[in-house]
């Protein structure tokens, strides 16, 4: 009879520190009052492909690419249109929209 081969079972890892998932981490700094769901949705609807949608938002960093790239031939605008009308969109800090 043949023997078989037994592979010798790979000890566990040590436990690492994992970043969760979910976007990006909130603003740090005092928080300003929660933004409108209806500003934002108007914003993102006549001055989205300029990113003012995002400056509004407090999600500069973004809104400055979104504008030099001219919100990327339209496609990043609806994206952002959609998201903010499917009230999918947190602000800077990590906070729902206030209808």
């Amino acid at each position: 009879m043949p023997e078989t081969e037994v592979k010798p079972r790979r000890k566990p890892r040590a436990a690492v520190k994992r970043k969760k998932k979910g976007g990006p981490k909130p603003k740090k700094g005092r928080r300003p009052p929660p933004r409108s769901y209806r500003v934002a949705l108007l914003l993102s609807l006549f001055l989205g492909p300029f990113g003012a949608d995002r400056f509004y938002l407090g999600r500069t960093k973004s809104a400055i690419v979104k504008l030099v790239t001219l919100s990327c031939f339209g496609v990043w605008w609806l994206t952002d249109f959609i998201l903010i009308a499917g009230d999918w969109r947190l602000d800077a800090w990590r906070r729902p929209l206030k209808h």
